[in-house]
């Protein structure tokens, strides 16, 4: 409908023509924030690091002499050419590193084992206490 004088009529409204701007201020406060406290709580040491030592130098080692083989392969372990499972291999171990406190454990994994496999055995090893580890590889 038009009004008398013939315009359209005009709506009533509380409005401006400003539109309210956001202010990015808290925003980026919430940002920072956040980035400081994820900072302070997180941990960058690794805590569960297994410790190797490098070699003092090539056949400067000891004698390989009564030096237990461990063979960790994809089908389970073999310690010195006999299937064995990893509880069975820790006791076993256990009691020669008790006769002998010098007693040397080779860990060699096989071709195709997973990194965790080798791993999860050096771990129960160094759990089990036993010392004298080394890892070996075949030369290539």
């Amino acid at each position: 409908m038009t009004g008398a004088t013939g315009s359209a009529p005009r709506l009533a409204s509380n409005r401006r023509g400003k539109r309210n701007l956001i202010s990015l201020t808290p925003l980026i406060d919430v940002v920072f924030i956040l980035l400081v406290f994820f900072m302070l709580a997180s941990s960058f040491l690794n805590w569960r690091a297994i410790e190797l030592d490098p070699p003092q130098r090539a056949g400067a080692s000891g004698s390989m002499t009564g030096a237990m083989f461990v063979e960790v392969q994809t089908s389970g372990l073999r310690l010195a050419g006999e299937s064995i499972g990893l509880p069975a291999l820790v006791g076993r171990l256990q009691q020669r590193a008790a006769d002998d406190t010098d007693q040397r454990v080779l860990v060699k994994p096989a071709e195709g084992v997973s990194l965790q496999r080798t791993v999860d055995v050096l771990d129960r090893l160094s759990a089990a206490d036993i010392a004298n580890v080394s890892l070996i590889r075949d030369r290539r």
